[in-house]
């Protein structure tokens, strides 16, 4: 077979493999706005805003805000800061601002960016969200986050509007009104790396910082999670019965750099056809390198004996529609361009092999990726390997300088 041939198989499986899974279905608010006035010159924006047809307790509203045009070229490196207003009906919309797109010094342009604000429902279970652009004047305002106070204003007359139905998360029925206080179902695809595919129901809860966390301080979002009755997860054949553990993921979106908390729940009793009994509970750890506000929700949780090499992967099948929750991190003491110091603390000598952090693990979900934690496995082989080189280097020079000089 011709090597380019071979490439795009390659090629192929690859995305074939990091295809995303299958979410609910979106839905798109197109508003037109008459803007004036502040740094950016655009007199007319066309902005899309996208929300989920099906939601429960909150959802986000995602807001594409196209390139701008500057009326002077910037002063120094900056961001687009995004202020936008929303009329619900079976809900409250929190608004923004937001930062957005970068901008670069000495630049006249700002590439395109997306902002995410937050609807919490109101409506009861089977009713609708009904979202509409607010038509007050100035219902989206731009900035630019150097000179905030200079704002180029937006208004829009439009009446379109979207509909979004109440449900009781990631694959419930609209009027199942099950919710017992306890978390919301999320119903997962489960899929071992042998045996057949598992539908999954698990009642999640997630349990955010009681006093918003800062730039550089790492936090712990809480998981908790029991099966609903009949959709447990069974113990597939070939499947580890001791050592296995379980790798709970959180989505976080809506500031830079961070997209995921992940931690580890160890796991017992495990028997080949059998459900597999959950961990009690799960700390999902990470840390953010902005300020900002941010919504979080559940995300996947797999299975194996490493964090890297997952024997059962689960993924939320209906990732759009599932609750959000509200997560802010404040200014905190550390520069988000610093890099934090590592301190290595030996506790106990391992026997066999020593666990790795489970920061920065990705699961097949896209957006449950974390950028947020420390270097992880990845980072650490990149280290090791500038470590080998170093030394390498030093050898040569020291071979270099004891070479006997040539007589004459």
């Amino acid at each position: 077979m011709p090597k380019f041939a071979v490439v795009a198989s390659v090629i192929g499986l690859v995305l074939t493999s990091a295809a995303a899974p299958a979410q609910a279905a979106d839905q798109t608010l197109t508003v037109a706005y008459t803007c004036s006035g502040g740094p950016f010159g655009n007199t007319t924006l066309s902005v899309p805003i996208v929300v989920p047809d099906t939601a429960s307790g909150s959802f986000e509203a995602r807001w594409s805000i196209p390139a701008l045009t500057l009326r002077a070229a910037a002063t120094s490196t900056t961001q687009v800061q995004v202020n936008g207003e929303l009329a619900v009906t079976g809900g409250t919309h929190s608004g923004l601002p937001k930062p957005g797109a970068s901008v670069t010094a000495g630049s006249t342009t700002t590439p395109a960016g997306q902002v995410t604000s937050t609807v919490q429902i109101t409506a009861a279970t089977g009713g609708q969200v009904v979202v509409k652009p607010s038509t007050e004047t100035g219902s989206l305002k731009l900035a630019l986050a150097v000179n905030p106070a200079e704002v180029t204003t937006c208004t829009t007359t439009g009446t379109q509007s979207v509909t979004v139905t109440v449900g009781q998360g990631g694959g419930e029925d609209p009027g199942d009104d099950t919710d017992d206080g306890t978390g919301d179902v999320v119903a997962y695809t489960c899929r071992p790396a042998s045996g057949a595919t598992q539908s999954v129901r698990i009642r999640t809860t997630l349990t955010l910082p009681t006093a918003n966390p800062g730039v550089g301080e790492q936090f712990t979002i809480g998981w908790k999670g029991t099966y609903e009755s009949g959709a447990e997860l069974e113990a597939p054949n070939g499947l580890p019965t001791t050592g296995l553990k379980m790798y709970a993921y959180a989505s976080i979106s809506g500031l830079p750099g961070l997209t995921s908390a992940t931690g580890v729940g160890e796991l017992s009793g495990v028997a080949v056809g059998q459900p597999i009994t959950l961990p009690t509970s799960v700390d999902m750890k990470t840390t953010s390198r902005q300020a900002g506000t941010a919504t979080v929700k559940p995300a996947s949780v797999n299975f194996g004996l490493r964090p890297t090499e997952p024997l059962i992967e689960c993924e939320p099948t209906a990732s759009g529609s599932l609750r959000t929750y509200p997560l802010t991190i404040g200014a905190g003491s550390a520069s988000p361009s610093a890099s934090p110091t590592r301190t290595a603390v030996v506790t106990e000598t391992p026997t066999e092999e020593t666990e790795e952090p489970r920061t920065s693990i990705t699961p097949r979900e896209g957006v449950a990726t974390g950028a947020g934690g420390d270097a992880g496995p990845d980072g650490r082989m990149v280290i090791l390997a500038g470590t080998v080189l170093l030394l390498a280097a030093a050898a040569g020079g020291l071979f270099l300088r004891r070479r006997p000089r040539p007589l004459g």
